[in-house]
């Protein structure tokens, strides 16, 4: 197993520091949540339900708060076969699988929908059993289809098969024929295929953390995706791309967050993101803010860790007032949602800059209870915060996102996941060992249970 996978799949980096005090002193929340699926987890579906009644309700993923992430759900069939209530998804996989590897009389048409269906089938079911033995050879097929495929559609499905495939079975050797197939193919797309550069950004992160890739291998990842943010998406024929360059500072977090140490990439990476904040699109601008913080919390970790001070070049004074001043220009060049929620990024990162915290920091909060008029008297005067506030639902649990690292994980998998990133929290050991540093709250008779 390479270094970086292991650190991924059990490193320390996973966990806070805050996480890690818990835990010392018996009151980590990993008592309470499994490490991984159950070995004998339920299967997605049953096989006499209609595909629609076998993803949960939106109901289900309700949230308390507009604090709260909310997943939606999309019941949508991919295919005809699929009003057939006998027949199972794991019949449907194994259909798509054979229709993968027969390409003899296959139609461009036919292997979209195939590659459609494949992936649709993979996002709301955890199939690790249904492709183990198939993988090492649909793998390679996908990755052609990534670079050959006769259409962009098809091109844009290979790419994003790979990447549910992988984050289903993890690999310890695919990085290396993957690091160029997906480099080319997000060079060669034309200028206007965004879609195609996006996935394939997002593929890459994933193959070097789950495919095999070592710690060399995660240092020229980031390289590559810093060139594109540095460039505004001109290194990859994707000049000024607003979706591009914010794909790959996102991606550019993921793969960062599985690594000890960025006091090498430190110098460079900020001077990048710095630059981006001025960039007209509010997602990029949120995103380099986001990096920023993660960059910082980084080396705090590292001064934990190693005791040793970290010279930081960038007063983080100079990048708050720069923040405060972007939100007051924005007012006039994006629209009163795209302010808000510019306004709400940069207040938590500012938090985080100036008190050492992670995601979601409220400040604000209430005073203690009144000894007069019943309350504890060891409470008078106390102001409790209202701490972090960054939440997701799933079904009757609440995942508690208290670092930026967990943060840059967490929008790379709904990305990926989108309505299916609950049933694989719960049942994909790959998902779960990903976000294993978050604090599991449970949901009880409308009460919240740590």
């Amino acid at each position: 197993m390479s270094d970086l996978r292991r650190r991924a799949l059990g490193g320390a980096k996973t966990v806070s520091r805050r996480a890690r005090a818990k835990a010392e002193s018996g009151l980590s929340s990993s008592n309470h949540s499994p490490n991984g699926s159950p070995g004998n987890s339920r299967p997605g579906s049953r096989p006499s339900s209609h595909p629609g009644s076998r993803y949960a309700s939106e109901d289900e993923y309700a949230s308390a708060s507009d604090n709260d992430d909310i997943t939606t759900i999309d019941t949508g069939s991919v295919s005809g076969d699929e009003d057939n209530t006998d027949y199972t998804w794991a019949e449907r996989l194994q259909d798509r699988v054979t229709e993968l590897q027969d390409r003899k009389r296959s139609s461009v048409q036919g292997r979209e929908a195939t590659l459609g269906g494949y992936n649709h089938i993979l996002k709301h079911h955890v199939a690790l059993r249904q492709l183990d033995r198939s993988v090492a050879d649909i793998m390679p097929i996908l990755l052609k289809d990534s670079k050959n495929g006769s259409s962009e559609e098809e091109r844009l499905r290979a790419i994003k098969a790979f990447t549910l495939t992988l984050i289903t079975c993890p690999s310890d050797t695919i990085f290396d024929q993957a690091l160029p197939i997906l480099k080319s193919a997000c060079h060669d797309a034309e200028a206007d295929a965004e879609a195609i550069k996006v996935e394939t950004i997002r593929a890459l992160c994933f193959a070097v953390t789950y495919g095999g890739g070592s710690s060399n291998a995660a240092e020229e990842v980031l390289d590559f995706l810093l060139e594109i943010v540095e460039s505004d998406g001109h290194s990859v024929n994707a000049p000024d791309s607003g979706a591009v360059v914010t794909a790959a500072l996102q991606a550019w977090a993921f793969v960062a967050s599985h690594m000890d140490d960025l006091t090498v990439q430190f110098e460079a990476a900020i001077e990048a993101f710095m630059e981006q904040l001025d960039s007209s699109d509010p997602d990029v601008q949120t995103s380099a803010g986001v990096n920023i913080a993660l960059l910082f919390e980084s080396a705090r970790d590292y001064e934990a860790d190693t005791g040793e001070s970290f010279d930081q070049q960038y007063n983080q004074h100079r990048i708050m007032t720069r923040m405060g001043e972007i939100v007051r220009d924005s007012s006039k060049t994006v629209s009163k949602k795209e302010r808000r929620n510019l306004r709400s990024n940069f207040s938590s990162i500012v938090t985080s800059l100036e008190r050492g915290k992670g995601p979601g920091y409220s400040t604000a909060g209430r005073s203690g209870p009144n000894p007069h008029t019943g309350g504890s008297t060891t409470d008078e005067g106390e102001f409790r915060e209202f701490g972090y506030r960054e939440r997701i639902r799933v079904y009757n649990q609440f995942l508690l996102i208290d670092t930026w690292s967990l943060h840059a994980r967490v929008e790379v998998l709904k990305s990926l996941l989108g309505a299916g990133f609950a049933i694989h929290y719960l049942e994909n050991p790959v998902v779960r060992d990903i976000l294993r540093g978050a604090d599991v709250e449970y949901v009880t008779n409308k009460k919240t249970k740590k």
